[in-house]
C-alpha cells in the first residue's frame, strides 16, 4: 500500500483513480508544496508559461493554467509516477505525458508510464486524431509543445538521454528521437524514372485509355478493308466520297493560302459561295492542310472515315457512362450507336458517319454540370472546364455540316430550355430553397453557348447566300416525300449488311429509294432496349422518357409518311429556321439509335450489377467464367449485326491533263456523278473548274451541260468564252456512246481554237 498526498491509502501500482500520484482539492490553484518539488524538476519545461527556471512550478498545474483547467483533480505537486510493475517513470516521459494532457484537455486520466505511450499521446495531441498516432514520429513531441505555446523553449533539463548527460543530435544538429531505432524502416523513395514508369502504367490501364484503344481497334476491324489500300480505294463508291475528299482538301488549301476565298471554291466556276452547295466538313480543315493531290486526299478520307467510327463509339460510351451505365452497358451503347445496320448505307457519306461529337459533347456537358441520369444533380461534381470543352466539341460537330448538325443544335437548345425551366421551378416555386449552381459554371454556359451559336451563325451565312442566289436549291415537302421511308424501313437492313443484306432483298425492292429508307438499327438492339423497359438501372419515369424519345424520333424519321407529316415533320419544316434545307428525314434515326442504346445500356448494366451481387455472395469476388462470358455476349451480338460487305472500289486514276492544264477549264463529259471524281482530280493545283457535284445543281451548270453536247461547235465555244473558260478537256475513255465520240476528231481550225492530245485526253484551248 502507498499513501497519496492527502494521506489516503491506495493499492501499490494502482493507476485507475483520478491520478496515480494523488489528488488535489477542488480549489487547488496549481502551486505545490515543498514536499513535491523533487518530482517537478523535469516537468517544468512543459509549462504553458514557458518558465523553465522555476523548479516549484509543476507541469500539471502550469498546463492547467494555460488551458483553463485548474482544479480538475490533478495534484498540486506530483511525485514520480508509479507504474504497474513498481518502477518509476523517467522525468522526461512524465513531462511528455503531461504535455499531451495539456494540449488535449485531459482531466487527469493517467496513461501507463512508458515512453511509447507518452510518444503516442503526443502524436495524438499534434494531429488532433485520437486514433491515428505514430509512435515512432520524432516530430510529435515538438508539435505538442507548439500546441501548448511552449514550442522551441525547452531546456536541456528534459533531454538528458545520453550517458554523458548531454542531448544527442543528428548530423544536422537537430535533436534525435531516442526511440527512432525501434521504428520500422521507411519505404524507399522511388527515383524519377520509376515514378514516371508507374504513371505511364496507370495511364495505360486507365478505363478511358482502354476504351479509346478498343474503339480504335474496333473501327479498323469493322471498316476493313478501308485501310488495306487507303491510297486507291474508297468505301461504298467513289462519287460522294470523292466529293468529300475534295472538300477536306479544299478547306485545308484555302486556309493555308487564301482564307478569304474559303467559301468561293475552285469548282462550279464562275459561281460564288460554291463551297456551301453541300455540307462542308469544315471541322476537318486542319487535316486538309497535310499533303496535296488526289492520293493524299483519298488517304485523308479513309483515315478520317475510320477515326469517325472510333470517335462515335467512344462518344456514345462516354455518354452512357456519364449517365450512370456500367462498363458493359456503355459498351453496348457505344457499338450500337456506331455499327447499327442502317448506317452501313451511309458509308459513302462522311458527314453522316462523323457523328461522334454529338454524344461526346453531351457527355462532357453533363459531366461539367455534375448531372447523370442515374444519380441526378450532384453539385460537388461540377467542373466548368468540362462545360467549356463540351460546348467546343458541339461547335466542332456543327462545323462538319448541318445535315445532322442542325437537329443537334435544336436538341441542345431544347435541353437548355428545359433545364433552365426545371431549375427555376425548383428554385422558386416547388422548393423555395437555394439550389447551388455556381457563377463560374453559369459563365461557362454563357460563353460556351455564345461560341456555339456564333459558329452556327457564321456557318449559316454562306448557306443563306446560296439560298438567295439559287432559288432552285430550296426544297418542298414534296421533295421530302421522295425520301420519306415507310414503317417497313425500320425492320429492313441495307444491302451492305453481311447478316441481313440478302435476307431483306425482297423488302428493299418495295422501298422507293432504299439507300435512305433501310433504317434497321438492329434486332438485338430492339430486344435489349425492350428488356430495358422492365429491368434497368434507370428509374421507371426515365425509361418512359427514353421510350418517348425513341417514338418521337421514329415519327420524324418517317417524314411525310406519318399522316403526311402535317403535325410532325411538316411543322418543323415550316417553322424551324433551316429545317427546310434537310433533304432526308431518315437520318433522324441517329437519335433513335442513340436512345435505344441508352435503354439497352440500362438493361445490361442492371444485369451486370446482379452478376456482381451473385459473385459477392460466393465469398471472394470471383465471377465464374460463364458469368464473364454473359457480360460480353450483348456486345458481340450487336457487333455481329454490324458486320458489313461494303464495297471498296478503286478510284479512277487522275488524267495527266488535270495536272498540267490551267483553268478556268471544263471537263467533258459532265454529270453529277462524273463531276465528283473530277473535283478530286483538281486537288493537285486547284484550277478553276466549271464542273461540280453537290446536293443540288446550279442553273448555269445545267445550261453548260446542255450547250456543250455539240462541242466543239461555234455556239458552245462562244458560250464558254463568255464564261471565261480557257480550256476544255475531253476524256476519251468516258465518251463512248456520247455525241463527243463522233465530234472529238472534227476539224476546229474555223473555230479559232486548237486541239492537243495529252495522255488519254484531248485538250481544246479556247
Amino acid at each position: 500500500m502507498t499513501t497519496n498526498a492527502t494521506g489516503g491509502a491506495q493499492p501499490t501500482g494502482q493507476t485507475d483513480g483520478p491520478d496515480a500520484q494523488g489528488s488535489t482539492p477542488p480549489g487547488a490553484t496549481g502551486e505545490d508544496g515543498a514536499a513535491n518539488a523533487t518530482a517537478s524538476t523535469d516537468a517544468t519545461k512543459t509549462s504553458g508559461t514557458g518558465d523553465a527556471t522555476d523548479p516549484k512550478s509543476t507541469t500539471t498545474d502550469t498546463a492547467r493554467t494555460a488551458t483553463g483547467h485548474a482544479g480538475t483533480g490533478e495534484p498540486a505537486g506530483a511525485k514520480p509516477t508509479t507504474t504497474g510493475d513498481g518502477e518509476k517513470d523517467d522525468h522526461a516521459e512524465a513531462a511528455t505525458t503531461d504535455t499531451a494532457k495539456t494540449a488535449t484537455g485531459d482531466t487527469g486520466q493517467d496513461d501507463p508510464a512508458d515512453a511509447k505511450a507518452a510518444t503516442t499521446d503526443t502524436a495524438r495531441t499534434s494531429t488532433g486524431d485520437g486514433g491515428k498516432d505514430d509512435a515512432t514520429d520524432a516530430e510529435a513531441a515538438d508539435t505538442a509543445k507548439a500546441t501548448t505555446g511552449d514550442a522551441g523553449k525547452d531546456e536541456a533539463t528534459d533531454a538528458k538521454a545520453g550517458s554523458d548527460g548531454e542531448e544527442k543530435k543528428d548530423g544536422d544538429g537537430e535533436p534525435r528521437d531516442r526511440w527512432s531505432a525501434f521504428a520500422p524502416a521507411p519505404d524507399p523513395v522511388p527515383g524519377r524514372p520509376r515514378r514516371a514508369a508507374r504513371a505511364v502504367g496507370r495511364l495505360l490501364v486507365h478505363e478511358w485509355t482502354l476504351a479509346t484503344l478498343a474503339a480504335l481497334a474496333l473501327a479498323v476491324g469493322m471498316t476493313w478493308p478501308t485501310l488495306r489500300y487507303p491510297l486507291y480505294t474508297l468505301p461504298q463508291d467513289y462519287w460522294d466520297p470523292s466529293l468529300q475528299a475534295w472538300q477536306m482538301a479544299w478547306s485545308g488549301h484555302a486556309l493555308r493560302t487564301e482564307p478569304a476565298q474559303l467559301f468561293h471554291s475552285n469548282t462550279f466556276f464562275p459561281e460564288q459561295w460554291s463551297f456551301a452547295f453541300s455540307d462542308m466538313l469544315l471541322g476537318y480543315a486542319p487535316v486538309g492542310m497535310i499533303g496535296t493531290g488526289p492520293e493524299a486526299a483519298v488517304l485523308r478520307y479513309n483515315i478520317m472515315f475510320v477515326l469517325a467510327h472510333a470517335l462515335a463509339t467512344l462518344g456514345a460510351y462516354a455518354l452512357a457512362r456519364q449517365l450512370g451505365a456500367g462498363r458493359a452497358g456503355a459498351a453496348v451503347a457505344g457499338v450500337s450507336y456506331t455499327y447499327a445496320p442502317w448506317l452501313l448505307a451511309q458509308a459513302g457519306h462522311l458527314h453522316i458517319v462523323s457523328n461522334g461529337g454529338i454524344p461526346l459533347a453531351l457527355a462532357m456537358l453533363a459531366r461539367g454540370h455534375g448531372w447523370s441520369l442515374r444519380y441526378g444533380y450532384r453539385p460537388e461534381r461540377r467542373h466548368e472546364g468540362w462545360t467549356y470543352t463540351g460546348w467546343l466539341v458541339a461547335a466542332w460537330q456543327l462545323s462538319l455540316g448541318f445535315g445532322i448538325g442542325l437537329p443537334f443544335a435544336y436538341v441542345l437548345a431544347g435541353i437548355v430550355l428545359v433545364a433552365a425551366t426545371i431549375w427555376f421551378l425548383r428554385r422558386w416555386v416547388v422548393r423555395p430553397v437555394k439550389r447551388p449552381f455556381g457563377t463560374r459554371l453559369f459563365v461557362a454556359d454563357l460563353v460556351g453557348g455564345l461560341i456555339f451559336a456564333g459558329v452556327g451563325a457564321l456557318l449559316a451565312i454562306p448557306y443563306f447566300k446560296v439560298a438567295e442566289l439559287h432559288p432552285n436549291a430550296a426544297r418542298t415537302l414534296g421533295d421530302i416525300g421522295v425520301y420519306s421511308p415507310p414503317a417497313l424501313g425500320f425492320f429492313t437492313a441495307p444491302a451492305e449488311s453481311r447478316v441481313w443484306g440478302e435476307l431483306h432483298e425482297a423488302a428493299r425492292a418495295t422501298l422507293p429509294w432504299h439507300p435512305e429508307m433501310t433504317l434497321l438499327p438492329g434486332f438485338v438492339l430492339y430486344a435489349l432496349a425492350a428488356g430495358g423497359l422492365f429491368f434497368s438501372v434507370w428509374k421507371v419515369r426515365q425509361r418512359l422518357l427514353l421510350l418517348a424519345g425513341v417514338l418521337v424520333t421514329m415519327v420524324l424519321a418517317m417524314g411525310t409518311r406519318f399522316f403526311d407529316g402535317t403535325f410532325t415533320y411538316g411543322l418543323l419544316f415550316e417553322h424551324l429556321p433551316g429545317w427546310n434545307g434537310l433533304r432526308t428525314p431518315g437520318r433522324m434515326m441517329l437519335w433513335t439509335t442513340l436512345l435505344l442504346g441508352l435503354l439497352a445500356a440500362g438493361a445490361v448494366s442492371a444485369f451486370a450489377d446482379r452478376v456482381g451481387e451473385i459473385a459477392a455472395e460466393r465469398g471472394p469476388y470471383r465471377p465464374s467464367p460463364w458469368l464473364r462470358v454473359a457480360m460480353v455476349v450483348p456486345v458481340l451480338l450487336v457487333l455481329l449485326e454490324g458486320l458489313n460487305v461494303t464495297p471498296h472500289p478503286v478510284v479512277p486514276e487522275q488524267p495527266v491533263a488535270m495536272r498540267t492544264v490551267d483553268g478556268p477549264m471544263l471537263v467533258l463529259p459532265s454529270s453529277q456523278n462524273l463531276d465528283q471524281p473530277v473535283m478530286l482530280w483538281s486537288t493537285s493545283t486547284f484550277p478553276d473548274l466549271v464542273n461540280g457535284g453537290s446536293g443540288f445543281t446550279p442553273t448555269q451548270l445545267d445550261e453548260v451541260r446542255r450547250v456543250t453536247l455539240a462541242f466543239p461547235d461555234q455556239t458552245s465555244v462562244d458560250y464558254l468564252r463568255t464564261l471565261g473558260v480557257r480550256n476544255v478537256v475531253l476524256l476519251r475513255d468516258q465518251i463512248v456512246g456520247t455525241p463527243w465520240e463522233v465530234t472529238v476528231n472534227a476539224p476546229v481550225d474555223q473555230l479559232g481554237i486548237t486541239r492537243e492530245e495529252v495522255g488519254d485526253a484531248v485538250v481544246f484551248r479556247l
